[in-house]
């Protein structure tokens, strides 16, 4: 066998490997939502938990270079975690529930509320129906109108799953704080286990990167988040809704999630006020309110404070709120951005592999050194 037979039999070979091999991985990413989805008790948790974590990298760091051991700075961290997350708990879920209490007293007070707009749309809807008639032949088809679950079922779901959600969160703090714990050891170890030094420096530029941007997008977040909360409130309170401190908390959640949250805040906020109020027009005053204040902070406050590193592709962010809210729901949403700026930062660290040229032939995706010489050479000459 000649050595060109040699090295082609080895050509095929390696292009047949890696078929192979990307064949088995897209296919593990196909499986991997799905498997996602069924262990969701499992994923969710832990996902969460490292996120937090991540998140509190800098706090933990800040207290260990004041000579805190990493186990007491660890716990230092969450329990700091755990008093945020329990006043955010406490001043949003108590009232809400007293709220969704009084959601089946008031619905004759909502459908009052509502009856000016109703009896607009029924004579608009009336004079588009006699329209059509006119124009066309066949009746107008009714239209449909759909069931809605009563929300009663929806709190038994909640109450029978609360002992594995009780789980889950105890599961969530441990990871926290055992991640957290071990971390300073665990990057040291990571580092020096490279066995060249540019290895080492590009593993500590990804972790640090990584920790840089989770810990500044969800602080930022968090703090723009919580202003707009406040401001929210004040303004509720200012025209007499009840518990502003509740709704500015809703607010302030729910603004974690681009696009969909501010969104159902304004629902909320227009059924809230359809609830306390009697005049329509004042009723949707809380969502109007919500809504400008939410306009200020997306359009001037937030890109402002946050500028170009953190700036993400809109398209981006509504595939992972997407694919996120599809996997875990509510809480993958809340999760999709900060999970979008960890992978995002490890692919720009680490770097893309060049899977078609590898398939195909080399230098697929790239340009032949002769049509490199030559376009040098044309820029060349232009240039002088």
């Amino acid at each position: 066998m000649t050595p060109q037979e040699q090295q082609e039999i080895n050509r095929r070979r390696d292009r047949l490997l890696a078929s192979i091999a990307l064949t088995t991985g897209i296919g593990l990413m196909l499986a991997l939502p799905f498997a996602l989805q069924e262990g969701a008790e499992f994923f969710l948790p832990l996902t969460a938990a490292l996120v937090v974590a991540i998140a509190l990298v800098p706090f933990l760091e800040w207290m260990e270079r004041r000579g805190v051991p990493s186990p007491l700075a660890a716990l230092t961290a969450v329990i700091a975690f755990l008093l945020v997350a329990n006043t955010a708990l406490v001043l949003i879920v108590v009232p809400a529930a007293d709220w969704f209490r009084l959601l089946p007293e008031r619905l004759p007070k909502i459908q009052n509320n509502l009856a000016p707009l109703i009896d607009f749309y029924s004579q608009l809807q009336r004079f588009v129906d006699e329209t059509v008639q006119m124009l066309a032949t066949g009746p107008v088809a009714a239209a449909q109108t759909a069931a809605v679950d009563a929300p009663r079922s929806l709190l038994q779901f909640a109450a029978t799953s609360a002992p594995s959600a009780i789980i889950q969160m105890v599961f969530a703090l441990l990871i926290i704080y055992f991640f957290l714990a071990g971390w300073t050891k665990l990057r040291r170890r990571t580092i020096n286990s490279r066995e060249s030094f540019d290895g080492a420096m590009a593993v500590a530029r990804v972790i640090q990167n990584v920790v840089d941007a989770t810990s500044a997008y969800v602080l930022t977040i968090a703090t723009i988040n919580l202003c707009l909360g406040l401001a929210v409130a004040f303004a509720l309170w200012l025209i007499g809704m009840p518990s502003p401190l509740m709704w500015g908390g809703i607010v302030a959640l729910l603004n974690f999630v681009p696009y969909f949250g501010p969104m159902l805040v304004a629902v909320l906020l227009a059924l809230g006020g359809l609830m306390v109020f009697d005049d329509v027009w004042k009723a949707l005053l809380p969502a109007a309110l919500q809504i400008g204040f939410h306009l200020v902070e997306a359009n001037f406050v937030t890109p402002t404070i946050l500028g170009r590193r953190l700036t993400m592709n809109p398209l981006l962010i509504l595939v992972s709120l997407t694919f996120w809210g599809w996997v875990w729901g509510t809480p993958g949403a809340l999760l999709g951005v900060p999970l979008l700026i960890i992978i995002q930062t490890v692919v720009s660290a680490a770097g893309t592999p060049d899977i078609a040229g590898f398939l195909f032939e080399r230098g697929t995706l790239t340009v032949s050194p002769r049509k490199e010489n030559d376009e040098s050479q044309e820029t060349h000459v232009a240039d002088s």
